[in-house]
């Protein structure tokens, strides 16, 4: 080994030798591919293991799905009585209630509207919050928000933030996937990983606006080269860029390459085996949907979900979205709601249930949610849409440690408002983060001079939501 120097300094020898280590370690992973990983301690004992985030692109309706409004009804065509927010996102009329009725369901008594009678029937395993707060009443803003914890900066993705504070629990996969993602609103910042290292960025399968049969690893086959020359080719590119590591110094997207390299090395047998859903049973194929092309589409990305969870995934997304804002009814309410809750009612109820059955449920926490509700009054002078609400609206989650048959916080009388038990979008973090086993305070990173997390100074841990 050559030092720059007859005397090398500390520096040097600790430079060097760290490059050697690290070529050392590329070697054992190339010859054990397939061996697991232990990923890295949570700062305290976890409740769940794993996130599956069910995002319903475009803002569900609170108050039309899981957050019934009596005195809306009463009061359909009157004028909305308290005061509207300061901001809002387009001209709203008066009051229009719920189109669908509501039943309560389960030993817990849970209100759920006709539109989800699938998911009324597993109110006895989920958690209600209706009471979440954002502040940006636009898609992009709100998107980011909830996704990121910020509405207008670049910053890493709850997903990203999970994969670096826990690390992958199955070397052959990546620790954050989301499937079918969209491009629109924030596109690829909704599952980035910015200055987090790059193994933290969600690798997308497929994506909205494509078909869901797409929704695959491209080129995870190599039809040129045997898997012991990729190994030969690996080992080169390890020495090439030790060398160059040494002469220059570190390089966070250096690493960040040889990362992804080796992690596509390993997927190649792992990840189209994941993918494949052929030996799923008639079944489970019907529990999700599958047998149904109204349900298929979204039951089959909810599958994957399952088959990438039991895999030791740390996070997976599973996004409901045309491309562009599928739940967004300024107009066509009744015909919108009606189709998007159509698609995934069955696969979620499917999703929760198969979940259950394994024991998985236990350890894999889901979360439901878009990124706003809806306002009580109807948008413009029409009488079947509603506008964009931040202001108060539902969310839920069902496993990994939290309280089954439950419902905590509440909006106003007409659903305008969180007011009771209020809960930010940074407060729904910290406590998931705290599910599985982080503290969100002590979850950081270090960039351009100041420490980050997914938090920022904000965040409470509900503590009332846990089992």
């Amino acid at each position: 080994m050559a030092f720059h120097s007859a005397f090398p300094s500390r520096r040097d020898v600790l430079h060097q030798s760290a490059l050697g280590f690290g070529f050392l370690a590329l070697t054992d992973l190339l010859r054990a591919a397939d061996a697991p990983a232990g990923g890295k301690a949570p700062h305290f004992k976890p409740r769940a293991k794993r996130v599956i985030f069910l995002f319903m692109k475009g803002g569900p309706s609170h108050i039309d799905t899981f957050d019934p409004k009596p005195l809306l009804d009463r009061d359909d065509g009157k004028p909305f009585p308290g005061e509207r927010p300061r901001v809002v996102f387009a001209k709203t009329g008066n009051l229009l209630k719920s189109p669908w009725k509501f039943k309560q369901h389960g030993q817990s008594g849970s209100p759920v509207s006709e539109l989800f009678p699938h998911v009324a029937g597993c109110v006895d395993d989920i958690c209600f919050v209706n009471s979440l707060h954002g502040t940006n009443p636009a898609h992009g803003g709100a998107a980011l928000k909830l996704h990121t914890g910020s509405e207008n900066f670049v910053r890493p993705s709850m997903g990203a933030w999970v994969a670096y504070g826990l690390g992958t629990a199955n070397e052959n996969l990546p620790a954050f996937v989301t499937v079918c993602p969209t491009l629109a609103h924030g596109g690829v910042n909704n599952w980035a990983s910015a200055f987090l290292p790059a193994s933290c960025q969600g690798v997308p399968l497929g994506n909205a606006g494509s078909p869901v049969e797409q929704a695959k690893v491209r080129y995870i086959e190599n039809t040129h080269l045997t898997r012991a020359d990729q190994k030969k080719q690996l080992a080169l590119l390890a020495e090439l860029n030790s060398d160059h590591l040494a002469r220059n110094g570190p390089d966070a997207a250096l690493e960040g390459r040889i990362d992804s390299f080796e992690l596509a090395f390993r997927m190649q047998k792992a990840m189209p085996e994941a993918e494949d859903i052929s030996k799923e049973t008639d079944a489970t194929r019907k529990l999700y949907g599958l047998d149904d092309p109204i349900t298929a589409p979204f039951g089959r990305q909810c599958l994957l979900a399952r088959r990438l969870a039991e895999r030791d995934v740390r996070f997976v997304q599973v996004t409901h979205s045309d491309g562009m804002v599928q739940w967004d009814q300024h107009g066509d309410l009744r015909k919108g709601h009606a189709k998007n809750a159509r698609e995934v009612d069955k696969p979620i109820a499917g999703l929760l249930t198969d979940l259950k059955r394994s024991g998985m449920l236990k350890d894999t926490l889901v979360l439901w949610g878009g990124e706003f509700g809806r306002t009580p009054t109807v948008e413009g002078g029409g009488n079947d849409g509603r506008d964009h609400n931040p202001e108060g609206f539902t969310v839920w989650m069902a496993g990994g440690g939290v309280k089954p048959g439950f419902r905590y916080g509440a909006t106003d009388d007409y659903g305008w408002y969180a007011t009771e038990n209020k809960v930010h979008v940074h407060d729904l973090h910290a406590t998931m983060l705290a599910l599985l086993g982080l503290d969100h305070e002590r979850l950081t990173f270090k960039h351009a001079g100041r420490d980050f997390r997914l938090t920022d100074v904000h965040g409470q841990v509900i503590q009332e939501l846990f089992a």
